[in-house]
């Protein structure tokens, strides 16, 4: 089997396939989550939400990985919260999955953190996304207790480190 080509593109955070890939990132956690947070008041859920969010001033940057026909492939984002460099809103899409898309983009994530200065990676995820928790262990990343903002709304948070 021919795998195509793909590339990194660094893009606004507004970028509209950075958008769209985030879209169908929010509609994955939904639908594999959806158990798990049925039981949530409203106004756990706002917290949750308020934790999650990404503002656009903490981004240090948005890539997203392109076919070679120039179809968008996936999405990760570098913020910076607080004197941290978390890794957030990685997403392959289903085709593309099993072509080391992730990895590339988890790659280069760390890349960028490591020449910004930073001592380390950090990024939360769960346990009902095996597929990403196999590629940040085999990507160098290790497990760390959850850290905030997600220690009240989400204390079951599988989180990790890159250290360098």
């Amino acid at each position: 089997m021919h795998v195509r080509a793909f590339h990194l593109e660094s893009v606004d955070v507004d970028d509209p396939r950075a958008v769209e890939l985030r879209g169908i990132l929010d509609e994955d956690l939904g639908e594999r989550y959806r158990e798990a947070d049925a039981d949530d008041t409203p106004e756990v859920a706002a917290k949750r939400a308020a934790a999650l969010a990404v503002h656009p001033e903490q981004i240090v940057a948005t890539l997203i990985a392109v076919d070679a026909d120039g179809s968008p492939l996936g999405h990760v984002m570098l913020r910076r919260l607080g004197d941290e460099w978390e890794l957030k809103r990685l997403i392959v899409v289903e085709a593309a999955r099993r072509r080391g898309v992730g990895r590339a983009l988890t790659a280069e994530v760390v890349d960028l953190a490591h020449r910004g200065g930073a001592a380390r990676v950090i990024l939360q995820s769960g346990r009902m996304q095996p597929e990403s928790l196999r590629m940040y262990a085999a990507s160098g990343f290790t497990p760390i207790p959850v850290y905030e903002p997600y220690v009240e709304t989400m204390p079951r948070s599988l989180c990790f480190e890159y250290v360098f």
